[in-house]
């Protein structure tokens, strides 16, 4: 894997807990994520929404990535097959370490974002997904970004590093 990848697919969920919706494009906004998902700053209706609106949005919550290589490795290995969008992450991947950049500055098509931090998955994946998926996503699970210039995202854009 290199720095340079694709956006391979896009997902949203308007609500937490609800399936994950299969889009064309996508709005994204700067400290306001992607229009309609369950995080966009509008709707806060995620499930690990911890913010108040008087409050300055928690970093990490704009746009979450995963590498399909991840979701293709865990197949193999673990035997856990994951539907398109059962991941719970905004942006599939295909060709870029996302583990790599976390606190760097990279494109995601036309949008400028920062890598916030690992999207370690949690209990709460599992409990909508099935058993072990915990372990086999752990180090694997994305990247949690912070949207600093907005834009449409499509599949086929590219994630490149700009730093």
């Amino acid at each position: 894997m290199t720095g340079r990848g694709t956006v391979e697919r896009i997902f949203i969920a308007p609500e937490a807990e609800v399936a994950m919706r299969e889009q064309d494009a996508v709005e994204a906004v700067a400290g306001c994520g992607l229009q309609g998902d369950r995080y966009w700053s509008e709707l806060e209706r995620g499930t690990f929404v911890g913010w108040d609106r008087d409050e300055e949005r928690d970093a990490g919550f704009d746009l979450t990535l995963i590498e399909q290589e991840a979701i293709e490795a865990i197949a193999r290995e673990s035997s856990i097959e994951l539907a398109p969008g059962e991941h719970r992450r905004n942006i599939e991947t295909h060709g870029v370490a996302l583990n790599h950049l976390v606190g760097k500055r990279f494109h995601v098509g036309e949008v400028v974002c920062r890598g916030d931090r690992l999207c370690e998955p949690c209990s709460h994946l599992q409990r909508l997904t099935q058993g072990g998926v915990l372990g086999a996503l752990t180090h694997r699970g994305g990247l949690r970004t912070d949207i600093l210039e907005g834009g449409v995202i499509r599949p086929g854009d590219a994630v490149e590093l700009l730093e």
